[in-house]
Order: C-alpha cells, then sequence, then structure tokens
C-alpha cells in the first residue's frame, strides 16, 4: 500500500486525539479563522468610525496633534484591515497544493501581528478620543493606561496560562 502525505496518524501527545496530519491542519485552520472573524468587526467598526471623522464638525478644530495622532490611527487601521485579508490570498492560491501546515503557520504568525495591530489601534483611539475631550496630558495617561492593561492581558496572561498548561502536561494541538 503506498503512503500518501498527510494521511498517517499524527501522533496523539497527551490530548487523545487520533487525527492524520491533514486534519490536524484542517482543525487548527478553522481555529485561526475563528480568531480572524473575532477580531474582524471591531476592526471593521473602529476603521469606519474613523473615516468618518473629518467630516464632523469639530474636526477642523483639532490641534497638530491629534491630526497626527488621527493620521497616524488612519494608517494603523488600515494596514490592520489589511493583515486580515492576508490569509486568504495564500489560502486561495494553495489550498488545492497540500500546503494547508504552510498556511497555518504564517496565518499564525498574521494573526500574532494582528492583535499587536489592534492593541495600538485601541491606544491610539483611546489617547485620541481622551486628548480631544478632555486634554492631551489627560489622553496620553488614559493610552498608558490601556497599553499596560493591554500588555497585561494580551502578553503576561498568555504566557502565564502557557506555564500552567506545561506544568499540568497539557497539549494544545
Amino acid at each position: 500500500m503506498s503512503h500518501v502525505p498527510g494521511t498517517a496518524p499524527a501522533p496523539q501527545g497527551d490530548s487523545g486525539r487520533t487525527e492524520t496530519a491533514d486534519q490536524r491542519a484542517d482543525r487548527n485552520w478553522g481555529d485561526l479563522l475563528q480568531e480572524i472573524r473575532v477580531m474582524q468587526i471591531g476592526v471593521q467598526i473602529i476603521t469606519g468610525f474613523l473615516l468618518t471623522l473629518p467630516f464632523q464638525q469639530r474636526f477642523s478644530s483639532l490641534d497638530r496633534t491629534g491630526l497626527v495622532l488621527y493620521l497616524g490611527l488612519v494608517v494603523l487601521a488600515c494596514l490592520t484591515t489589511a493583515l486580515m485579508l492576508a490569509p486568504v490570498s495564500p489560502h486561495r492560491l494553495l489550498f488545492r497544493r497540500h500546503h494547508k501546515m504552510l498556511l497555518v503557520t504564517n496565518a499564525d504568525t498574521l494573526i500574532k501581528v494582528m492583535v499587536g495591530g489592534i492593541a495600538l489601534m485601541l491606544t491610539g483611539c483611546l489617547t485620541f478620543i481622551v486628548h480631544v475631550v478632555i486634554g492631551p496630558v489627560a489622553g496620553w495617561v488614559a493610552g498608558g493606561a490601556l497599553a499596560v492593561v493591554l500588555a497585561l492581558i494580551l502578553l503576561v496572561y498568555p504566557l502565564v496560562v502557557g506555564r500552567y498548561a506545561e506544568r499540568e502536561g497539557a497539549d494544545d494541538g
């Protein structure tokens, strides 16, 4: 019997799963797409709101710092939105060529960058809004505080969970 690539059962590890390498890649790809869907709506809404701001009456009264913050946020929002599209193009080109693990690995990297982009966008939006509503110092303080909270949630928390999982012998497959 000839061996078809990706059809041999993958090692079970501690997860108890018996799946082929292709099945694992398909499952991981589906998980990555779900993560993108969760982030996508929020990014699109923030981007949409940012794109409408120049059409508001108060926009013309922004100081130079406010304008720089705003333009930086628009660029960041557009780049983050573009990053969300990035996993789709290689998938369209490669999905029938049995390169699913390559797609999964690359999409994983892109999602990590997306999360960073979203964190910067959220921090920038809070900084910008508080800057406009209360003042520049309050804006930087609010943005700095949110940056610390996001660093704890997005960097420290996963590391703590990962260490706990390693101690418990968990396998995330």
